[in-house]
């Protein structure tokens, strides 16, 4: 995870750690096998070309390596970070890579390397494709875990003259260079010296920086107003001697340690007594995806009037050469969440438009224009369908969310137990008719296992999308309160980006970078662990959408 520094920002990431073997590769040496070495490239929305960003160790003599060198990278979820890799069989000690046999190269995203296991790759070579690339990934984690903890106090010493004592509990994590960090602190227990402590939960990693093994200092203080707090007494212990649980084991003696200077006969200040240990193992979004959860990507597109008429260049939905703003943004958020999505189909929905034979409004209609089945294949599939869809209907209105938002809470419904989590894509213009009733639809869908992502298009007021995103004030209906899942984002804050391929980009980080915590939200919500890994399943067309 990002290093955390007060008093600056950074954006959600995870570290990962590649390792990469090959199998069957080509062999370029006359008296031996290959000496294969592999060089790692990245690219990203923000690079124009490769970057290297690694090389691993060669490996003598063989068609098989298993290289031991580890590719460290930050991985982003919300934005599309394409890898490279090419294989050469090493000749010399030069560094010129143009200098060695070259054997093949291979490109994936590194959202396909998470969301696979083994993920292998096929090499291209220049004369002959022989071999594949095996590439897995590994989280880089350290104490994302948690302990949930109790004490209690028996027979502490007396530190006010006209009472007893208001004990707490302070926990100090030690540092690398034998410092300590406050990490910890109960509440304190008024006039007594028998408290009993609230329970309390704590990253491992803020305790003891994930190691179970490294010593915590805990401090018994007695609690005075003006901030002078009086010391009852001290000791150290580790998580591994927590983990025993309560007992005889996890009873220490509290030690004032100039009480025991002045006096030979000091035996101690009182006890403090472990009343509860619970270790809870904290899992990421990749520990889910790694685990076979599958992303449900269904995409609603605006069809209302005000849009303006398609035949015209003013039109959002005006079809040429140059992608109009749906277009950019279909691509640009389904190219990357196409990556976790088992078989590529995306259910398509359109509303506002009166549509074939008869003319009649819907809010909930296939793009496709196949009653029987809302699927497009592929991102290149929803495009052609957009393309053809918009040929095929009148922009009408109103502009209501709610059908839509309706329909997929149903499919999401029957899916809570892990197995799949929707994520529904709305793009639209903006002017929202319908705003009470699609409070109400994403109030209800908040304890789904289900994602909104709104991207406005064009120059209207997006203020009611801004209330819907509730990232300050929570959504409420009827006294209910909504979990977070809506992520709005404007278009037009990157279309001051000429780059088409930058402004997508742009956009696709900003709007995916909630998804990985609203899915562990739901998932913590439900005590819902990774499943065991199978086999990801087909998820085309789910039961719900042969009713539409």
């Amino acid at each position: 995870m990002a290093t955390f520094t007060p008093g600056s920002s950074t954006l959600p990431s995870t570290e990962v750690e590649l390792t990469i073997s090959c199998r069957n590769l080509e062999d370029r040496d006359v008296f031996s096998k290959s000496d294969p070495m592999c060089v790692t490239y990245l690219k990203t929305f923000q690079d124009l070309d490769w970057k290297e960003i690694s090389r691993t160790e060669t490996i003598y003599n063989t068609l098989n390596p298993d290289f031991a060198t580890k590719i460290h990278l930050t991985y982003w979820f919300e934005e599309q970070q394409m890898l490279k890799f090419a294989v050469y069989d090493i000749d010399s000690s030069s560094p010129i890579l143009d200098e060695h046999d070259f054997l093949g190269q291979c490109e994936c995203t590194l959202g396909q390397i998470v969301a696979g296991s083994n993920l292998k790759l096929p090499l291209i070579g220049r004369r002959i494709s022989k071999g594949v690339l095996i590439v897995s990934m590994e989280e880089v984690t350290v104490g994302r875990d948690e302990v949930t903890l109790q004490f209690c106090g028996r027979g502490l010493d007396r530190k006010d003259i006209f009472g007893l004592s208001d004990p707490f509990l302070e926990f100090y994590k030690v540092t690398e260079d034998g410092s300590f960090l406050l990490a910890h602190r109960t509440e304190p227990r008024k006039w007594t010296l028998n408290p009993v402590w609230k329970p309390f939960t704590i990253l491992t990693r803020s305790l003891c920086g994930g190691d179970i093994h490294r010593t915590i200092k805990v401090l018994c203080q007695d609690w005075n107003r003006n901030g002078n707090h009086k010391l009852i007494g001290q000791f150290y212990v580790t998580l591994r001697e927590l983990s025993a649980g309560p007992g005889q084991q996890t009873v220490f003696k509290c030690i004032n340690p100039r009480k025991k200077e002045r006096s030979q006969s000091y035996k101690h200040s009182g006890e403090i007594r472990l009343l509860q240990y619970k270790f809870t193992k904290v899992y990421s979004f990749i520990d889910y995806i790694k685990a076979g959860l599958d992303l449900n990507c269904v995409i609603a597109i605006d069809f209302t009037a005000s849009n303006g008429n398609p035949s015209s260049p003013d039109s959002l939905h005006y079809i040429s050469s140059v992608p109009n703003q749906y277009e950019q943004a279909l691509t640009a958020v389904g190219e990357i969440i196409q990556d976790y999505d088992s078989d590529k189909l995306f259910p398509v929905l359109g509303f506002g438009a009166r549509i074939p034979p008869d003319g009649q409004v819907s809010h909930e209609f296939h793009v496709s224009m196949n009653p029987d089945n809302p699927n497009c294949d592929g991102i290149s599939g929803v495009l052609q369908a957009y393309k053809n869809c918009i040929r095929q209907v009148q922009l009408y209105g109103p502009t209501n969310f709610s059908p839509v938002i309706s329909q997929v809470a149903r499919t999401a419904r029957d899916y809570q137990d892990g197995s799949k989590y929707f994520i529904l894509l709305i793009i639209t213009d903006g002017i929202i008719t319908d705003m009470p009733q699609t409070t109400k639809a994403i109030v209800e869908a908040s304890d789904l296992p289900l994602s909104i992502i709104i991207v406005g298009v064009g120059e209207a007021d997006f203020a009611l999308m801004d209330v819907l995103d509730a990232d300050t004030i929570p959504l409420v209906y009827n006294g209910v309160k909504a979990r977070d899942i809506v992520q709005f984002v404007p278009f037009r804050n990157f279309q001051k980006l000429h780059n088409i391929n930058q402004a997508k980009a742009y956009l696709a980080k900003e709007v995916l970078m909630e998804i990985p915590d609203q899915i562990v939200s739901y998932m913590n919500s439900r005590n819902l662990k990774p499943r065991t890994p199978v086999n990801r399943r087909s998820n085309s067309l789910p039961p719900a959408y042969t009713e539409l």
